[in-house]
């Protein structure tokens, strides 16, 4: 890697500024030269005016051989075609594609830093390629065009932060690596190392047994997806570069071979696999690829979409026995959807990113990994850690991490001392990088989906709350809140009306939205929107330790109610509950980003407060019966009791009407109300909802589960079965709730 030291400007300074771009010009591209012989990649980072930047970086476009050049604008610069040039939003798209040359504009007006699209295109460069950044002079000084996503009502971007951009900025001044090139002067080129000898760096170490593999890495994750045995689930993590899809795709390609009729692969998006498909149809030069189906003879690999995998799983049109799947990038789909899959295919793999733009590994770990021990403890785990695209001590990819944090990581706690919860200002992050990363590394372990983009919001997002517990100077838990709501009252009416759509504002649009609740944007919310703990204090309350350290300052702030989203997970409903939040709202479909159902929940700081969601929280369980009979039908039964808990009490005549039907032979139907009322009863004197009896009364009482379909949960055969398990479930329940029972 480039060592620090002084960068030499080319001679020539007093010649014209053509002179000079051209002699600059052709100096970089003999740079790229020299770096495809290490095996190595570089950043250069143009500066300048906007028309002299496009200038230069099109000189340099037009000098190269480079393959499949990438410009990344929101409108393409004059003369260059218009499918060479990509808007930063559709970055994922040229996913599993590779160029020579990407430019990256930041310096024209309009254009904006996406972090997402600088990180996710950055991994597509190939060894010998450059990354052109064209940034301002006084990058950082103030907002790009991008930080319009940032802007919640009633901020403008203009007026927002930079600490971001000034950071960036900062970081790379400070550099090694990059080419520093002021348009209309000549580049200052750092030095270069030694190359390294070629069996340690220029060339990835071969797999004399395996000529279709280039790491040994690579090539003892094809062996194992080839042999991998039922109930054997394979799990295949790596850092971006390092042949994981490709090594999928040779897999698909050997088993197709050996007669495998179809393998199933699916990925948060069709471009995650793309290198999958390319590989497959290099190494199967006689089938034939259609988009994202191929086909060998009468055999095939075919991508499905990970909702409609589910979807087909679940009526028994996918899997079974023999079926086989492969999930690329897991880390970015939803750990409740793995799941089901894992009951699914008897041979399934998951091969995920640990550090990257599609999602954290380490969220994967976290989410995922405790249910595969489980379901699962026979699975294996494979880390595929020598690149392919790049050198191992290529200085871009550490660059780009640096910059964005992809691989940040949590720091240990340095002594046995009690944590001290303390308010961090996102200012005061900005300059201390080892905090930042420590800070921002327990995100990214505790989150299945952080993103570069998220330490844009952290350092520069209107409204954002830091609370953290520390132990000397490294976090231990995090919780990240933003302000909502505080609307005027003829605003709040617009909105509720549907007439208006501020930006931001999630929780208390959507409360105004499916409640009808206009105190719901006139109060003042503040909600959890990231808690995060450090894998090894966790399970020691200090989960709650923040979210009461940060009920109390917001109540100090003048702040109505505390409320969060997430997932509804019976779990986690009852987490929130012992904290004193009740549901005020769950969401009729399942969420794409989680998989599951979203539910809002609340707790009051004010009087104004405690009625807001007494009157939310009322209006929900009313309503929940209905939406479990009808849109909420397939909801799974554990989380419908979880939700129901906040219900009513049994009465003495609901009793009496539960106990005919559990010790007589009153027809169940004609006591729903009261075996309804019995659910909420044990739930409420804290039967789990888990408990076998209660998610077959929810089931068959509140989601109209038919007879048929409780007896194929049940196991039996018959309408007589499925009601005599449902007078055992009311008496078990009955028992569970007798004074001689709860004391």
């Amino acid at each position: 890697m480039p060592q620090a030291s002084e960068s030499q400007p080319l001679s020539g300074q007093r010649e014209s500024p053509e002179a000079l771009r051209q002699h600059g010009v052709k100096a970089i591209v003999e740079r790229a030269a020299d770096l495809a012989r290490r095996r190595w990649r570089g950043l250069v980072w143009l500066t300048g005016e906007a028309p002299a930047c496009r200038e230069a970086a099109l000189a340099l476009w037009r000098a190269g051989p480079w393959q499949a050049p990438l410009w990344v604008a929101a409108e393409a610069p004059p003369g260059l075609a218009g499918d060479a040039c990509l808007a930063p939003g559709r970055a994922r798209s040229r996913l599993g594609g590779e160029q020579d040359l990407l430019v990256v504009d930041v310096v024209s007006a309009g254009a904006g830093f996406d972090p997402d699209a600088f990180g996710a295109l950055a991994g597509t460069l190939r060894a010998g390629g450059l990354l052109v950044l064209m940034t301002p002079p006084d990058w950082g000084a103030r907002p790009d065009a991008d930080y319009a996503r940032l802007a919640e009502h009633p901020f403008l971007p203009e007026r927002l932060t930079a600490r971001y951009l000034g950071r960036l900025a900062r970081l790379l001044a400070a550099a090694p690596e990059p080419i520093r090139w002021r348009a209309g002067e000549a580049p200052l080129l750092p030095p270069l190392a030694e190359p390294a000898p070629p069996a340690a760096a220029s060339e990835p170490s071969r797999q004399s047994a395996d000529p279709d593999c280039l790491t040994d890495d690579q090539a003892e994750a094809v062996a194992r997806l080839v042999r991998q045995r039922r109930r054997r689930p394979l799990v295949i993590t790596a850092d971006r570069g390092r042949g994981k899809s490709a090594a999928l795709g040779i897999a698909c390609a050997r088993l197709l071979a050996a007669g495998e009729a179809e393998i199933l692969v699916t990925a948060p998006r069709p471009a995650a696999v793309e290198s999958l498909f390319e590989r497959l149809a290099t190494l199967c030069p006689a089938g034939e690829r259609q988009g994202l189906d191929f086909r060998l003879g009468d055999r095939r690999v075919r991508f499905v979409a990970p909702d409609e995998l589910t979807r087909l799983a679940q009526a028994g049109a996918a899997g079974g026995a023999g079926a086989r799947l492969l999930v690329d990038e897991a880390a970015a789909i939803p750990a409740a959807l793995l799941g089901e899959w894992l009951g699914a295919f008897p041979r399934i793999a998951f091969a995920t990113t640990v550090h990257g733009y599609e999602g954290s590994g380490r969220g994967f770990t976290v989410r995922f990994l405790p249910r595969l021990a489980r379901e699962a403890p026979d699975w294996q785990g494979l880390h595929l850690g020598e690149p392919i695209r790049w050198a191992a001590d290529d200085p871009l990819e550490g660059l780009v991490n640096r910059l964005l944090l992809l691989d940040a990581e949590p720091e240990p706690a340095a002594s046995a001392l009690a944590p001290v919860w303390q308010r961090v200002l996102p200012a005061e992050l900005a300059e201390d990088e080892a905090r930042l990363r420590a800070l921002f590394g327990l995100l990214v372990q505790a989150h299945y989906r952080t993103t570069p983009a998220d330490l844009r919001r952290l350092l520069d997002g209107p409204g954002v709350g830091i609370g953290a517990l520390m132990v000397d100077r490294s976090p231990v838990g995090v919780m990240l809140t933003g302000d909502e709501g505080g609307f005027d009252a003829e605003l709040a009416e617009r909105v509720a009306r549907g007439e208006r759509r501020p930006r931001g504002h999630l929780m208390a649009q959507s409360l105004a939205a499916h409640a009808g609740s206009r105190e719901a944007l006139t109060a003042r919310l503040r909600r959890v929107v990231r808690i995060a703990v450090a894998q090894p204090q966790r399970r020691a309350g200090l989960g709650r330790r923040l979210i009461e350290a940060e009920a109390e300052q917001a109540r100090r702030d003048g702040v109505d109610l505390l409320g969060a989203s997430f997932g509804a997970e019976p779990g986690l409903l009852a987490f929130w509950r012992s904290l004193g939040f009740v549901t005020l709202r769950l969401g009729l479909t399942r969420e794409t980003a989680t998989g599951e159902h979203a539910v809002m929940v609340a707790r009051p700081l004010t009087e104004r407060g405690e009625a807001l969601v007494a009157g939310l929280a009322a209006r929900f369980r009313r309503a929940l019966p209905g939406l479990l009979a009808f849109e909420l039908r397939e909801l799974a039964p554990e989380i419908a009791a979880a939700l129901l808990a906040e219900g009513p009490a049994l009465d003495a005549a609901d009793r009496r009407d539960v106990e005919d039907v559990a010790f007589a032979q009153r027809e169940p139907a004609l006591a729903r109300p009261a075996l309804q009322a019995l659910v909420r009863h044990a739930l409420a004197r804290g039967v789990p909802a888990g408990d076998a009896s209660l998610c077959l009364l929810v089931a068959w009482g509140f989601q109209g589960a038919s007879s048929e379909r409780l007896a194929a949960l049940l196991g039996v055969t018959g309408r007589r079965e499925v009601t005599a398990r449902l007078r055992q479930g009311a008496a078990v329940l009955l028992e569970a709730t007798s004074p001689a029972s709860t004391g």
